[in-house]
């Protein structure tokens, strides 16, 4: 049998509950619904971390940011420092390598976010990005067209979608496969990119909405603490102002659904390109998010790092994970847990890489036997990390184990328990009677990351990080002013 195409969107911070398929009635996504009837929407899947280049990371290796070094969002601020033509992932093995190494044609068209982005990284055939990984516009945005860099005036969407029916089109006349990468650099959520009405089409649909999808909450008092942390750093750019002004602003919100329409759109265009091409039935298609994102659940705006410490509330981490195509079971809901990396091993199943591992040991499984329903996903918990937070989440409780180790900086854990505080509001960590389960929870955190860090980026144990963390004051108060990320000065 023929080996199938991949397709693999992913969008750019966005939670798994800003899908209609996921039952929001308020956000427009027609044709993401129907992908997921299609095939299987995973209800429980979690990123590793909450912000956008440690995910992508973890993606396309299968490993932990303890273990590829890469903990927080790579500031384009700091290209200067990084090694020539750097790519912050090409050490280890990786997805658009194994799959190219098993014949396949392999693009990436979007954001890329993981270092240098000039020229093709890691064995990419195909290579259409931009230069940046922040978004402040989504208009008039310099991209890299293969060998050719211009200014593209429209929506940065848009011409990721038109580059993509482009590349299927070429596609359809060759005789090896596909491995297309498409990371949408949207819905994004930050300012200034969607200040005020978005002048596209999908904007009216939100004109009237009362946003009633999205809680109305008082600010969290670590977003306060984050804030005055950045103040005191000495650097506030536009973006970090966001989550003290963006909580409960209608206008804002609207904007973020209508971008999250527009990619709904892109993905439809996307889609019915292969059907025009004959090229449906034996492409896998997938779609997901690099991390989720709160619209002010629990009292944040943004990432899990947009408070102090990190929050691991389920917004910022569940992420939509749908996947359809030959031998994906259709309309089903998968409820298990599963973590991004996950991806890993999927792919390298799906396109018969053979006894291919990621670099260094990983709880990576492959979803195969789930997408036919052979059984579910046989995890009892997930497990994220945010630098000073690593949590882990089960059926019954989310637990956050915070860095101890910064005596100037002390940080409280955190405990929810989801049966009766399914919107994880009240922590329990440091009551009597909760001792025993948080014990066991913490045994569990620190047994996972004993077995997948890697010393030299094991933050908690003196490593480093490959470039910019969130907050390196704490890291040179627990291992002294010497204490730097390895490309970063």
């Amino acid at each position: 049998m023929t080996r199938p195409n991949i397709l693999l969107f992913m969008s750019d911070n966005q939670p798994a509950n800003l899908l209609g398929c996921y039952e929001n009635d308020e956000v427009m996504t027609p044709h993401l619904d129907n992908l997921s009837k299609r095939g299987m929407r995973f209800d429980n899947a979690y990123c590793v971390n909450a912000m956008c280049s440690p995910c992508r990371a973890s993606v396309l290796t299968g490993l932990m940011p303890s273990q590829h070094g890469i903990h927080n969002w790579l500031d384009d601020c700091l290209m200067d420092k990084w090694p020539d033509n750097w790519s912050s992932i090409g050490e280890f093995t990786n997805l658009p390598t194994i799959i190219k190494l098993a014949g396949y044609n392999t693009a990436l068209i979007g954001k890329y976010h993981l270092g240098v982005p000039f020229q093709p990284q890691l064995a990419f055939d195909h290579w259409v990005t931009f230069p940046h990984g922040h978004t402040t516009s989504f208009y008039k945005n310099d991209v890299i067209d293969r060998d050719k860099t211009y200014n593209f005036a429209g929506h940065t969407v848009d011409f990721f979608t038109d580059k993509t029916i482009e590349y299927l089109e070429h596609q359809a006349g060759e005789e090896d496969p596909f491995f297309a990468f498409v990371p949408f650099n949207g819905p994004y959520g930050h300012w200034p990119a969607i200040k005020g009405r978005p002048d596209f089409e999908f904007a009216d649909l939100y004109d009237t909405a009362d946003m009633h999808s999205i809680p109305r909450e008082g600010l969290s008092s670590e977003v306060l603490d984050r804030f005055g942390l950045r103040v005191a750093e000495g650097g506030l750019r536009e973006q970090f102002k966001g989550p003290l002004l963006l909580p409960n602003n209608v206008g804002s919100l609207r904007n973020y659904f209508a971008q999250v329409s527009l990619i709904d759109s892109g993905v439809g265009k996307i889609l019915s390109t292969l059907e025009r091409l004959n090229m449906d039935e034996n492409t896998i298609v997938i779609y997901t998010s690099d991390h989720g994102f709160s619209l002010g659940h629990n009292g944040i705006w943004g990432h899990g790092a947009a408070a102090f410490p990190s929050s691991a509330h389920r917004p910022s981490y569940n992420i939509p994970l749908i996947i359809a195509g030959r031998g994906v079971a259709e309309n089903a809901v998968n409820d298990g847990f599963v973590s991004q990396i996950d991806l890993f091993p999927t792919l390298a199943s799906l396109v018969e890489a053979k006894d291919v591992q990621p670099s260094l040991p990983s709880s990576a499984r492959d979803l195969g036997p789930a997408l036919r329903q052979e059984y579910s996903c046989p995890r009892d918990a997930v497990f994220y990390e945010q630098e000073e937070t690593r949590a882990i989440r089960t059926r019954d409780w989310v637990y956050a184990m915070r860095f101890q180790g910064a005596p100037t900086y002390p940080i409280q854990n955190a405990l929810y328990r989801l049966e009766d505080d399914p919107n994880e509001k009240t922590n329990l960590s440091g009551l009597a009677e909760f001792t025993d389960v948080e014990a066991e929870l913490a045994a569990q955190i620190s047994t996972y990351f004993e077995s997948y860090s890697d010393p030299k980026y094991d933050l908690w144990n003196g490593g480093t990080a490959k470039s910019n963390v969130t907050f390196q004051a704490l890291w040179q108060d627990a291992w002294g002013n010497d204490w730097r990320p390895e490309h970063s000065t």
